[in-house]
């Protein structure tokens, strides 16, 4: 992010300060913060990593009660939880939260639910989230560390879906659309333009980001560079080998379920990932990320509509279907 993004976002960190309780993670994301003059209906979106969301949102309803939907409210600090784990993917957003003359969106989860979803990928929801450039302003050590396993797992997945030659924005951009594959809104309430539109408006935070992990692969003999025009561009070593190893980088959760399947008739579980091809990876991770990317999306989407009631949801859905219709026609 560059440096008038990360001043709008340091910016607005005084509603976190000010406005609600403390928090043991935070980040901003969003695009308005990739432009150096967002519109007057433009959101600022944070997402909240807290020790313990009942007691947080017990808090934050006593404080902020004009946050949540009067019917939410009136239902108290359990309903909240229950309804971020039992129907969406884990996390209660409150969205048109007005500060002053800003306007934000903030997203609260259990820190050690987010820990787990990046590093299993278990929802795959906010796991993708970090896997593109956030503006970090509240630190946790562990979401740090376990979030290095999640861009090299999220490197990984994407050279077993890139082919043998590519660019650094190709690369970019597959990581970046992996957590859009299967969602619903990209059909109706997304800008179409959303990938290209995060990856060049990041393209330098995506690049410190990954490129010290592309440089083990580049060591590990797994990629070579070269130029394309005034890009670098990869080849990479498609032999099973090389596929075999970048599939164990992934979440154990998927290694596992492909093992299953290949041995189904043993009675032990393989120790390492069982390639027969690039080919056969790449439609397992295809299929296995769209299938969770298509539940978590669906399930946040009814968490969103039936906790923030029909006027509030409509409002929502109205503003990104505009967004989308716009990238649609222009």
């Amino acid at each position: 992010m560059d440096t008038a993004a990360a001043g709008r976002a340091l910016e607005l960190a005084g509603p976190l300060r000010d406005l609600l309780p403390p928090v043991d993670f935070c980040c901003a994301y969003g695009s308005s913060l990739l432009h150096a003059r967002p519109d007057e209906t433009s959101m600022v979106d944070y997402i909240l990593g807290v020790a313990d969301p009942l007691q947080w949102h017990s808090e934050n309803l006593e404080r902020n009660p004009e946050h949540y939907s009067s019917w939410m409210a009136r239902r108290g600090p359990g309903a909240v939880t229950w309804f971020a784990d039992r129907v969406g993917a884990g996390v209660y957003f409150n969205p048109f939260v007005q500060w002053r003359d800003k306007r934000i969106k903030y997203g609260v989860v259990g820190i050690k639910d987010l820990a787990m979803d990046v590093l299993t990928w278990d929802r795959f929801y906010l796991s993708g989230r970090l896997q593109k450039p956030v503006h970090v302003l509240v630190d946790n050590w562990d979401i740090r560390k376990v979030n290095t396993v999640n861009l090299k797992m999220a490197t990984s997945a994407s050279l077993l879906l890139l082919p043998q030659e590519f660019t650094e924005y190709d690369l970019y951009a597959k990581i970046c659309s992996l957590s859009y594959m299967g969602d619903l809104r990209m059909l109706f309430a997304e800008d179409k333009d959303k990938v290209k539109k995060i990856v060049e408006g990041s393209f330098q935070p995506f690049q410190l980001m990954y490129r010290p992990l592309l440089q083990e692969y580049i060591s590990d003999g797994i990629l070579k560079t070269s130029t394309y025009g005034q890009q670098k561009a990869f080849k990479q070593d498609c032999g099973v080998s090389a596929t075999s190893e970048l599939f164990s980088s992934l979440p154990w959760t998927i290694q596992r379920k492909l093992q299953g399947r290949l041995t189904s008739n043993s009675k032990e579980m393989p120790t390492h990932a069982i390639v027969a091809s690039k080919d056969m990876a790449a439609r397992y991770v295809r299929t296995v990320l769209r299938r969770r990317v298509m539940v978590s999306s669906a399930r946040q989407a009814v968490c969103g509509l039936l906790a923030s009631g029909g006027a509030v949801a409509a409002r929502y859905m109205g503003k990104k279907m505009s967004k989308a219709w716009k990238s649609r026609t222009s």
